[in-house]
């Protein structure tokens, strides 16, 4: 170490000082007098100096307030020591050991021994009428063929895929549902709202030029005529889609009435999903109970101005069921009001053009066993059943256990956690001449072209264990 250096220690850690001296060897007054600066500046630049000297006396920076962070030093880490606090490594928030449990991380398991039923398959021949095969499997065929054989299985005699939107979606789907499974599938065409126009932008959107029902009524009529049974109308008629104005389009606007009322001529049911369940409406905070699922997607929360109200909503869509009497309406996913059964059965009342069906919501169902069992007996002939699917088998099965025992505390879903609420459901036990109306009776009467594919089931049951086919 030389002269002009002095040497410091602090917990260990060498810290090298320039003495304030060195300072007066700086040729900054010469250099002032060599330029014939005014008389001011050599003693202003006089105390920069005199105060920067004393700044790195006492350790620290010119250019930055002192420093927290310890200093560095040429000695291995090992011999280091510094001030900084050890933290030690943060402990997962999964409630044990006295820690706090996050709900995404709750598995309870639950400790009742109650009598369990598991059912493999339908008691009775099944028709699901609410099912999205274009948009779940895109088109891969071996997924068609291993889902079949599933179908096969569990005695679901047809499905009803309700993805063919009018146009090139709809000839392709066809072509992959049809090419080989004609007999096991039907397919509900979808109103294509934008036609040529750019996404982003409603106002060049098809549904807004003139004679866009008309033209979409001609659609739906040739679309019949290639063996189409249905239309269905997904939640963004509502929700999403846009006036020019940036204003959401209205349900019950009346410049869609003509394609309603073309649905009642061709006899075709029309399957509408409105609105969502209840709690997507309502904030995501600690009170709403399907807090976890809208945690995981907060684009399913409608909570707010940007969204009419979930009432408003129901309301539209019962106004345009009661101006078209004679077209037959689905509320799918029981109307999406399947956690007040009291009102959808007022609405059955009210509308005997409304019909109703399950997908997705045996998990609102079950968990009022009671309750849902005196509706769906009460309003039979009005009930379809459908899945949301395809899904995989565990699922559908859960279906079965559902409608057909008295099984209690057992899960809606395959998936863990549950995806739509933290809870468990009980089946209902519904008599043999309900489950029969609900699985097909009902769908063979309401939707062309179930009761010859049911026929033919029938007719040629799948080889399956064995099982012949229930009536």
């Amino acid at each position: 170490m030389t002269a002009a250096q002095t040497r410091c220690s602090r917990k260990n850690v060498s810290i090298t000082r320039v003495p304030p001296r060195s300072f007066n060897n700086l040729c900054i007054f010469p250099i002032a007098r060599a330029i014939a600066l005014p008389p001011m500046v050599p003693a202003i630049l006089g105390v920069f100096v005199v105060l920067l000297s004393m700044s790195i006396a006492n350790g620290q920076s010119p250019e930055r307030p002192e420093s927290t962070e310890t200093p560095k030093s040429t000695e291995t880490p090992e011999s280091v020591e510094t001030d900084m606090p050890f933290s030690p490594p943060v402990a997962p928030l999964d409630g044990r050991d006295g820690r706090e449990l996050l709900l995404r991380n709750f598995r309870p398991q639950s400790q009742l021994r109650v009598p369990a039923h598991p059912r493999t398959h339908a008691a009775f021949p099944v028709v699901d009428v609410h099912t999205h095969f274009y948009y779940k499997l895109r088109g891969n065929s071996q997924a068609i063929d291993d889902f079949v054989k599933l179908m096969d299985r569990n005695q679901i005699a047809l499905c009803v895929s309700l993805d063919g939107k009018l146009g090139n979606q709809l000839d392709a789907h066809m072509k992959e549902l049809w090419t080989d499974y004609r007999d096991r599938f039907v397919i509900f065409a979808n109103i294509d709202w934008q036609g040529d126009g750019a996404a982003d932008d409603p106002a060049s959107w098809d549904c807004h030029r003139r004679g866009f029902a008309e033209r979409t009524s001609e659609k739906l009529r040739d679309a019949v005529s290639r063996g189409v049974s249905g239309l269905k109308i997904f939640k963004r008629f509502g929700l999403g889609y846009k006036n020019p104005d940036g204003s959401l389009i209205k349900i019950d606007d009346p410049r869609w009435d003509p394609i309603w009322q073309t649905c009642g001529e061709l006899e075709i049911p029309v399957i509408i999903h409105t609105a969502d369940p209840a709690a997507f409406f309502d904030p995501i905070d600690e009170t709403n109970e399907r807090w976890e699922e809208l945690s995981r997607h907060p684009d399913w929360s409608f909570y707010g101005d940007k969204f009419p109200s979930r009432d408003s909503l129901l309301a539209d869509r019962n106004r345009v069921i009661a101006r078209h009497p004679k077209t037959q309406f689905i509320g799918a996913h029981m109307a999406n009001n399947s956690e007040d059964l009291a009102t959808v059965g007022q609405w059955l009342d009210q509308y005997p053009n409304l019909w109703v069906e399950p997908a997705s919501r045996i998990n609102e169902l079950g968990r009022q066993p009671y309750t849902a069992r005196d509706f769906i007996i009460r309003y039979a002939d009005r009930i379809l059943f459908g899945t949301d699917g395809p899904w995989p088998e565990a699922r559908l099965r859960y279906y079965w256990r559902f409608f057909e025992t008295r099984d209690e505390n057992f899960p809606y879903s395959e998936k863990v956690p549950p995806p739509q609420g933290m809870w468990t459901i009980d089946g209902i036990d519904l008599p043999d001449d309900v489950l029969k109306k609900i699985y097909h009776e009902n769908a063979a009467k309401l939707i062309p072209g179930v009761a010859e594919r049911l026929a033919a089931f029938r007719r040629d049951p799948p080889a399956t264990n064995n099982r012949k086919v229930s009536q």
